[in-house]
Order: C-alpha cells, then structure tokens, then sequence
C-alpha cells in the first residue's frame, strides 16, 4: 500500500507541469513556493498555529497556502479578521469545510459546528442562544455549577491540610465535564462518589476516543490521493465506531428521560430542570422538526464545546498565578474586600471583582484554548486585503499570532492582568477573539466565562497556593491537537486560608 501511495505521488509530480497550466486566480494573496500534490504541506510544522505564525511574517498577514488540494488562506491580523468575518464578507465566509469529521460525527454536516450557513443552521443557532445557552438558562442552572466548585474545592482541602500536592489538570477535567453532563442530563460521571458502573464506564470512554479523534488530522481531507487508495480506511473506521458508541449512549440517555418525563412534570422554566428535558419539550411541540438525530447532534454539540477548553484555560490561569505570586495575592485582596467573610463567594460575587476578570482575560490573550479559530469556508469568490480569494478556499485565523503579537499589544510575554482593568463590558475590538467572532462565533462563550471565573475565584478566595518546588512552572505547550494544553499537568502546593477555614468545613 505505501509502494502504491508513492508511486501515484511520484506520477502525478511528472504530470503536474505547472507553467502549462494557467493561473485563473490572478491576484492571490502572497505565497511561499509549493510542491506539486502537497502543497505547502512540507512547511508546515507543530504546533500548528506557531508554524503559520512564522510563514505570515515573511509573507504578510493575508497569506495563501496549499494544504495539498485544499487552498488556504491564513489572516494574522485584525483588520483582515473584521473583513472576513464581521464586515463585507461575512455571509460567504459562514460555511464549514467539508471535513471527514463532519460527515460522519456531524450526522453528514447537519449539526451546528459542521452545518453550512442556512435555515438549518440559524434553527440550531435560535435553540442554543434561546432556549439553551440564554443569560436567564445558565442563571436557571447555577447551582449545579456551584456544587461541582463546591466538591473540588473539599477535595482540595483534604489533600492540603494532609500537606500533600496536589494535581489540578485532572480536577479541572472532571469539574468541566460534571457541570455540562449536570445540566444537560443532571448527572455526574467523574470524581470518587460516582462509582463504576457501565454507564460512568461508557461515558469516560467516550471522552477518550473523541478527545483523541478530534483534532482535524485526517490527511485524506487533504490529499485525496490518500483517501483513494484506502489510506484513510482505519481513521474512517475509528470515526465510525466512535460515533456508534456516541449514538447508542446518547439514545439511552435520550430513553432515560423520556421515562422520567412520563413519570414526572418538567417545566421548561423550571430551575435546574435538565437541558435534555427542554429538547424533549421542544420535540414534543414540533416533532418534524426535532428528530432524535437532531436533538443527540445539539447536545454533543454543547458537550464538547465547552468542556476540553474550559479544563485548559483553568490550568493555564492556575499556572500563571503560581510563577506570579504577586497578582495572585492582588486577586485575594480584591475578594476578601468584596465578599464577607464567612462564606464562600458565589456567582452573585464575580461581577464584582474585575481583577479576578482580568486574569482570565489575561490568560485567554497569551493562551488562546483555541490557537487556530474553527476553520472557515468561502461560499463564493471574494477579496481579502485587496487580493483574491477563490470559492472554496478554507479560512484559518490565527488567534494566536494576534493575540501576542508585540504591534498589538505592550509586551505580550508577561502576564499583566491590569491590562484589562477599566475595559469590563466593553470589547477589545478584534485584538481579543477566544470564543471567536461573527456569526458563527461560539455559543457557549457566556458558560465558559462563568465557570472558569467563578472557579479561579473560588479557588484564590479559599488557598493560599504555592509551587511545588523552586523551579517556574513549566508552561510548554503540547504540539499536537486543536487546544491547546500544557505538556505537563500541574501540580501545586495549597493550604486553606486562615479566614476560610470554618465555611471550608461546612462544605
């Protein structure tokens, strides 16, 4: 098979005589030179969006590239953001790339992440803004978030008053995954009390394969070369089998509570009534329009929306703080002058401190969860900064690069919260884009914020932290994957403030 691969390589590279093909593009953005087949695949290295980075400052912020057939277009900057995704060209840029991912995890580009720009995307957009994802929903369901910072903050202090490390990458995963399975199903799946039934069994498994599988590395996406010869058979085959085990839990789940729905009254506005129930309602009232593989696509679409992210940006917070002592005890002055002693700050409390914002905003800036934005796809022939993008050119903004580029932004290595400070509800134009912009910007963005503030909040208002040992942290990145985490999970020293201790104990 890979003498084959080759082979055709090697044939279609004679083939490909490329000064007898005319360019019918003039005008295109710069670009570095390609090989025949591959593109500008052999330039690219990982982490990807550093690689890109690299390119774009020999070949300008507007840059055209070939991942094997696919062209590319890459933009570094705000301006060419603006006019991709919020200006004139914003409609034609609304459509996904047409991902092997797509098709066969996306219920065949049908869901709200893969989904082109049409009815069927706007309906799911209304559901998660309105019914779902809404300021007056998420206040709906916060006490389940507090009862999940409630758990990890005992944890915590277990491990503390016994003077024990602690690990806080995989507390951070089961507090993320606990709130969005609590409020879309009211279950738990992580963490010492849930046991090991074959459904928490199920479920953790699911979460492996699809963290694993969802990096949009499949390289018949790209060559088709691959795909004919059968060299993308085994990736096809792991999809396929995952989104079996994805469907058959997510249809039990979906029976569960079709039992529990004839047993019991759900209220649609009823506090901490489960996400699933609300769907059910809705399919109940329009059934053509709310099949079961629309309602199991909305809700793995919010499961991993906000999930792996929302874990990476807390540990990322967490290491900040640690090799910067002094804006970690800034933030704890903030909270012990905002909230009265005696309790634990709740969500009611985070408005209250923009320095505790200003971390997370800081930490979202120098480490975006999601370095490169979703890709993107021109519906139509457009121009970006005066030059031509075909149809059918995928759009990759690189979040990364503008979020720590030195012409943006005043020294953007170090970690300065202060930043920020005085620019609450206001926006930060398009120098600053975790959750995306445009139309199809991220949902899920209003749920992140709280659960990552209201968690770094908790977890400053409670311990006074330390690192592990004399070395900084170690704030290296992994290479591969679409979010980006750190190489080695952290780990930290805590013990519990003296003015927490009693409400600590109640807990």
């Amino acid at each position: 098979m890979e003498f084959i691969f080759y082979f055709l390589l090697f044939l279609c590279s004679i083939l490909h005589i490329k000064f007898l093909v005319p360019n019918k593009n003039k005008n295109l953005p710069p670009s570095p030179p390609s090989l025949p087949i591959l593109g500008h695949l052999p330039l690219l290295q990982q982490p990807l969006y550093k690689s890109l980075a690299k390119l774009s400052k020999k070949y300008g912020q507007v840059m055209y590239l070939k991942f094997g057939s696919r062209p590319v277009i890459v933009v570094s900057s705000p301006s060419a953001v603006e006019e991709c995704l919020s200006s004139k060209n914003d409609i034609i840029f609304a459509n996904r790339p047409r991902f092997l991912i797509g098709k066969l995890l996306g219920h065949d580009y049908t869901t709200m992440v893969w989904a082109d720009y049409g009815p069927n995307w706007k309906n799911l957009r209304r559901i998660s803004a309105v019914e779902l994802l809404s300021p007056s929903r998420l206040q709906m369901l916060s006490a389940m978030r507090f009862d999940e910072v409630k758990s990890i903050i005992k944890r915590l202090s277990d491990q503390g008053c016994k003077h024990q490390n602690v690990e806080l990458s995989s507390k951070f995963f089961a507090l993320t995954y606990n709130v969005i399975m609590r409020m879309m199903a009211g279950k738990r799946y992580y963490g010492e009390q849930v046991g090991d039934s074959e459904e928490v069994k199920r479920f953790q498994e699911l979460v492996r394969e699809t963290l694993r599988l969802s990096d949009f590395s499949n390289v018949g996406d790209f060559l088709p070369i691959w795909r004919w010869i059968g060299g993308d058979k085994g990736f096809q085959n792991e999809m396929l089998g995952l989104k079996a085990k994805r469907d058959k839990f997510l249809e039990d789940l979906l029976e569960e509570h079709r039992r529990l729905r004839s047993d019991l009254k759900f209220d649609r506005e009823e506090k901490q009534t489960p996400l699933i129930q609300v769907l059910l309602s809705l399919q109940e009232a329009e059934p053509e329009h709310y099949t079961d593989d629309v309602v199991k696509g909305i809700m793995w679409d919010l499961f991993a929306a906000g999930t792996d992210t929302s874990k990476s940006t807390m540990e990322w917070a967490m290491s900040l703080l640690l090799n910067n002592p002094h804006v970690l005890k800034k933030a704890q002055e903030e909270i012990d002058l905002h909230v009265e002693p005696g309790r634990l700050l709740d969500e009611s409390d985070v408005e209250k401190l923009p320095y505790v914002h200003s971390i997370v905003m800081e930490t979202l800036r120098m480490y975006p969860p999601g370095p490169l934005m979703i890709p993107h796809e021109a519906s139509e022939e457009c121009i970006v900064g005066g030059y031509n993008v075909p149809r059918g050119t995928m759009l990759l903004v690189n979040l990364w690069e503008i979020e720590n580029d030195p012409n943006l932004w005043n020294e953007p290595t170090k970690f300065v919260p202060e930043r920020f400070l005085g620019l609450e509800g206001t926006r930060v134009g398009f120098k600053l884009m975790p959750f995306g912009v445009g139309r199809r910007k991220c949902p899920g963005e209003g749920l992140a914020t709280r659960v990552i503030t209201l968690t770094l909040a908790a977890l400053i208002h409670c311990f006074d932290w330390e690192r592990v040992g004399e070395q900084m942290v170690d704030m290296s990145q992994q290479k591969l994957g679409a979010t980006m985490h750190k190489a080695l999970p952290l780990e930290a020293k805590c013990r519990p403030r003296k003015n927490a201790l009693n409400f600590i104990d109640k807990l």
